[in-house]
């Protein structure tokens, strides 16, 4: 696990709450259940730990880990209260979820699979508070052009790896995200996604498979100092965690 601590310190500022969007062309309220039946994963921290989310037999599927996540959100834990959250790509809807379960005020979770995202708002459904999260059925790249500037304090990018597509994503989602926001990357262990300008890693790690980072949006000048820990509490429990 790798501390890269040359960002400046940032803040989350204040938030709106977007309305809820229901999955397109899916009029009535789904069934909870395994979308092509293949698994499941569960929540790991907040108020709905230990509730579980289907996660289907689809390809370029690959559910972020549970060591993953749990180091990742100690990471974020500092900035999530009242944060308003994307999850791109979000599948079985673990990260978006992850993220209002310890606190984000909203999310919305886009996914192109009409059976991933009928499965993730079926969970959105049963979770108490689940208003919160906004399930969209839609490709990203066609979504995010329409979509508000500096609407996200924090999002969560983890493509599949054979379609290429950070770098057409990133330049597509950067005026979306507000300006001290966060973004988080997945990308196969040998890449290195190009950011766009103003972007700077706050930390990184390594499985055999898989290369993760946080980023931090670098504030503009005149911009006030914020006070978040460059070390939030908790983290370093996890900075040592050994590879899948």
């Amino acid at each position: 696990m790798k501390h890269v601590g040359q960002c400046a310190h940032a803040s989350t500022g204040h938030y709106r709450r977007p309305m809820r969007k229901p999955v397109s062309n899916t009029p009535s309220r789904p069934r909870a259940g395994n979308a092509s039946g293949a698994g499941q994963v569960r929540l790991i921290g907040g108020r709905w730990r230990g509730s579980k989310l289907a996660v289907a037999d689809a390809p370029g599927l690959r559910p972020t880990s549970d060591r993953v996540r749990e180091t990742l959100f100690n990471w974020l834990q500092p900035m999530l209260p009242g944060a308003r959250v994307l999850d791109l790509f979000a599948g079985s809807g673990a990260l978006g979820l992850e993220a209002l379960s310890r606190g984000a005020a909203s999310a919305v979770l886009v996914e192109r699979d009409p059976a991933l995202a009928a499965s993730v708002l079926a969970t959105t459904w049963r979770l108490p508070g689940g208003e919160a999260a906004a399930v969209v059925q839609a490709d990203a790249l066609a979504w995010l052009p329409a979509q508000p500037r500096a609407s996200f304090d924090l999002a969560f990018v983890d493509p599949p790896f054979a379609a290429g597509l950070h770098g057409q994503v990133l330049a597509a989602l950067a005026p979306l995200l507000a300006e001290r926001a966060w973004l988080y990357i997945e990308s196969a262990l040998a890449e290195n996604p190009d950011m766009p300008p103003g972007w700077c890693v706050h930390r990184e790690g390594r499985t055999r498979e898989v290369r993760y980072a946080l980023y931090r949006r670098l504030p503009s000048a005149g911009a006030p100092a914020d006070t978040l820990d460059d070390d939030p509490a908790g983290a370093n429990a996890s900075l040592h965690e050994p590879r899948d």
